[in-house]
């Protein structure tokens, strides 16, 4: 993609058209919506906000150069999928009479301020993001006066944000989504020329990922359906991912840009789909949405630091470029996670139990920096959610300091989850034509066997680039080793409120009076609860 120093369009729209909107008796021109990540007008807190305090309101999102030249970090198919997203919005004004979507390109600030210079207003949802983005609104607010609305069920500005949280959020998705009547407002548009399908060219966007989802609200609607009328197998969906590309509800990357709200769609769920396990388990990962949103929100930090300082800058020593490299290409030499990864950058999704594995081996095994694996799923993930994506990663690597780490062994896996070797054989063909029992660990086929079927192991596919056993051993001490002081770090408030846990602050004190020892040398001590058992 062309480099941002020269802008492939120019800003637009300019100072000129935001006054020509002005009337001669205008005191009060009226409210931008700046939408972001919020792309619908249902359950919308900013659009509500705008149209009860204004009678004009013009519907605004800003191509940020930021995001679509070579310094952003979203692959191109999210990209196209946000584009997709940006045209059904478009639609969505259109359907309620509304002339549509002002599109805009160039720094958010600059485009926001002339409409500022012009005497209007500026209201967007309130959003937890780190890095850039929190910047941005930073400034936005402090500079301009943008409104940010609250209205995602998180807590903000509260002592103990995680005091009473569950009752809040459960409280929150039984409220009444927010509404706003069409007809009450006059919706304005600015023709600026800027389009999606302008700024894909401009910068060269050219999505090469398979089976990606199209975006927008309407389709999000029909998974949202189709998947309700088969909520009952969900249950038994979700770990093998083979089972999991159909089985789960796919809804993530349109809860990422907001095409559906969390509420709308735990409200659809409960309304209409029938009781069992399949919906209870669910509507609790619409918690989860919730709980790692909120942990964002309260501690940024999670995007490019340790939670734990105990553990800031753990695996550096050990960075080894070809490792990583050799992982995030799908050539580790173990089957389940090569064929992860490479059904990563083909189509930009996995199931939950394969991206945990990925960072497990990743980190666990491989022994390499969390951050550069974490930034590599978020740039390949058509879900790619900052408040999910991070702090995943910083929990399954065991960053945090909480007891129970969970480390998975990547042969039991194929054991497990693949046991016909579908989904290895799929990604990693050139194991295909092994028999299923040999694809946990294709390095320990009998020479007999791969010379029949024609497969050789380091030649045709890899030995696995570090020994299992070993490096588990190695790190299960590095890691015990550390564990108690960590623990004991985590009893100090600024570092349990980073952390952010379900239980709050008590809970992170619970912890470090059970786990921490403050008197014990770093070095040395016992490991972590649980840190035995590999799955």
């Amino acid at each position: 993609m062309p480099g941002g120093d020269d802008a492939p369009l120019p800003v637009s729209p300019d100072a000129e058209a935001v006054r020509s909107l002005s009337r001669p008796d205008d005191a009060d021109p009226g409210t931008v919506v700046w939408h972001r990540s919020d792309l619908r007008i249902a359950d919308n807190p900013a659009v509500a906000a705008a149209a009860d305090e204004s009678d004009r309101i013009l519907p605004l999102f800003v191509f940020d150069p930021g995001f679509h030249d070579e310094r952003g970090a979203a692959c191109d198919a999210r990209i196209a999928f946000l584009h997709d997203c940006l045209r059904d919005l478009d639609r969505q004004y259109r359907d309620v009479g509304a002339p549509g979507l002002t599109f805009a390109h160039g720094d958010p600030l600059d485009v926001l301020g002339w409409f500022a210079d012009a005497g209007w207003d500026a209201v967007a949802t309130a959003t937890a993001t780190g890095r850039y983005g929190r910047r941005r609104d930073e400034r936005a607010r402090e500079r301009l006066g943008v409104e940010f609305v609250d209205g995602d069920g998180l807590v903000r500005d509260a002592h103990r944000p995680r005091e009473d949280w569950s009752d809040r959020v459960e409280a929150w998705l039984a409220a009444e989504p927010f509404d706003w009547d069409p007809r009450s407002v006059a919706v304005e548009r600015v023709e600026t020329g800027v389009t999606p399908e302008r700024v894909a060219d401009a910068y060269g966007i050219e999505p090469t990922k398979t089976r990606v989802p199209t975006g927008g609200r309407e389709a999000g609607r029909e998974r949202l359906r189709a998947f309700t009328d088969r909520i009952g197998d969900y249950p038994g969906s979700i770990s093998s991912p083979v089972d999991a590309r159909d089985g789960t509800s796919g809804l993530s990357p349109y809860l990422r840009f907001g095409c559906l709200s969390v509420r709308e769609v735990h409200r659809h769920v409960d309304e209409r789909a029938p009781d069992g396990r399949g919906k209870s388990m669910f509507v609790s990962r619409l918690f989860w949405n919730r709980h790692y949103t909120q942990k964002l929100l309260d501690w940024p930090g999670w995007l490019d630091r340790a939670v734990n300082p105990v553990y800031e800058g753990f695996n550096r020593d050990r960075h080894d470029p070809d490792l990583v490299a050799a992982w995030k290409a799908g050539e580790t030499g173990f089957p389940m996670v090569d064929a992860s990864m490479r059904c990563l950058r083909e189509t930009g999704w996995l199931n939950f139990r394969m991206r945990a594995l990925c960072a497990s081996v990743y980190f666990h095994v491989l022994q390499q920096p969390w951050r550069i694996g974490a930034d590599h799923f978020y740039e390949h993930l058509i879900d790619g959610d900052p408040a999910i994506n991070y702090t995943q990663w910083q929990s399954q690597c065991g960053l945090v300091g909480r007891p129970g780490l969970r480390l998975y062994d990547p042969r039991k896996q194929v054991r497990d989850q693949d046991p016909d070797g579908e989904f290895v054989s799929r990604w990693v063909p050139e194991l295909a034509p092994l028999p299923a029992a040999h694809l946990d660990a294709p390095e320990k086929t009998p020479l007999a066997v791969q010379r029949e079927v024609g497969v050789r192991i380091g030649e045709a596919y890899p030995y696995p680039v570090v020994d299992y056993e070993a490096a588990k051993s190695e790190f299960r001490d590095r890691y015990g080793a550390a564990y108690p002081a960590a623990a004991e770090r985590l009893g100090e408030e600024a570092i349990a409120r980073r952390a952010s846990l379900s239980g709050g602050i008590d809970a992170a004190e619970s912890i470090a009076a059970d786990h921490g020892e403050p008197d014990a040398d770093p070095g040395s001590g016992s490991a972590q609860a649980g840190l035995d058992e590999f799955e």
